[in-house]
């Protein structure tokens, strides 16, 4: 009996080996280089107030904003129109209480197939085009190349993302500039939370350490810390978050996580269990393709 269980452990711990290394095989083949920020024509402007094309900056360029605020949206018609008026009229008190606070608002339209871009356009209009842009995207890209592609469009010294459902309460920015770092998430449904425990352990066991919630879509960084990071960005759909701490910490990035308000609103786009199918597949192939060589990150200098 005794050789009889032997055999079959061997036996299993040689099938775990194989998988393991086909996995890695396919993760490797299927690995595409780092891509590069491609735009349509149509992509390189944004419209001003007046509805007159003028042609969008680079994170290259000098930063002449305080705070550049990123709000990716994908068929956000019913919810973009709560979150503004949240963000701007705080940002608009703050700016009244410190002439010096300078702020613009780049709303990324990742090929929304509702009004989402004559939503925000409205904003536009109402606050004039030097506080509030719309990027309007020929083709959906997946939030992160969305984030990306604002971030890189972008005038402000430090770079906040922000969901376009408002989950996150607008004054809670001032707790990620003082740099607080006791993060609580927010309750979520049992569901949620119970596929959320998973997806932690799995981005802790293969990507990133120290950060407990990932996911959360409210994220402050600087100019140079996201011109680093967004640069070397490959996933560009839900488990871009991951891979961009996970480049952050490679880099030495100092990451502090900080306590914001968070409530669940209706409208979600993930489809849970697929979704989170979907990212747990992406964490695996993103700590692979590492592993393996098939995606590499070059140490330069600090970034602070």
């Amino acid at each position: 009996m005794a050789p009889v269980l032997l055999q079959l452990a061997v036996l299993g711990v040689a099938l775990a080996a194989a998988a393991l290394i086909l996995i890695s095989f396919v993760a490797f083949i299927t690995a595409t280089e780092m891509p590069h920020l491609q735009r349509h024509e149509e992509e390189k402007f944004f419209l001003n107030a007046r509805g007159q094309r003028e042609a969008l900056p680079s994170i290259q360029d000098s930063p002449t904003k305080q705070l550049s605020v990123v709000v990716p949206s994908y068929n956000e018609e019913k919810r973009l129109p709560v979150m503004m008026d949240e963000a701007l009229g705080y940002l608009e008190d703050r700016q009244k209480q410190d002439p010096t606070f300078t702020y613009e608002v780049i709303i990324v339209d990742d090929g929304s197939k509702d009004q989402t871009s004559k939503v925000a356009f409205k904003y536009c209009q109402k606050y004039g085009s030097d506080k509030v842009r719309v990027i309007t995207l020929v083709k959906n890209r997946g939030k992160g190349g969305a984030i990306r592609m604002g971030v890189f469009s972008s005038r402000g010294k430090k770079i906040l993302m922000a969901d376009a459902d408002g989950a996150t309460k607008f004054p809670d920015i001032e707790k990620l500039e003082k740099g607080l770092n006791d993060l609580q998430p927010w309750p979520r449904s049992y569901f949620r939370t119970l596929l959320m425990y998973g997806f932690h352990f799995l981005v802790w066991f293969l990507c990133v350490k120290g950060i407990r919630d990932t996911q959360c879509g409210f994220k402050l960084l600087t100019r140079e810390a996201a011109s680093r990071t967004f640069s070397s960005l490959h996933i560009e759909r839900w488990a871009f978050d991951v891979e961009l701490l996970y480049i952050a910490q490679f880099f030495k990035i100092p990451i502090a996580e900080i306590a914001v308000n968070w409530t669940e609103i209706e409208g979600s786009k993930l489809v849970p269990f697929w979704s989170w199918l979907q990212m747990g597949k992406d964490l695996l192939f993103i700590r692979l393709r590492y592993l393996t060589g098939a995606w590499r990150l070059e140490q330069t200098r600090k970034v602070n």
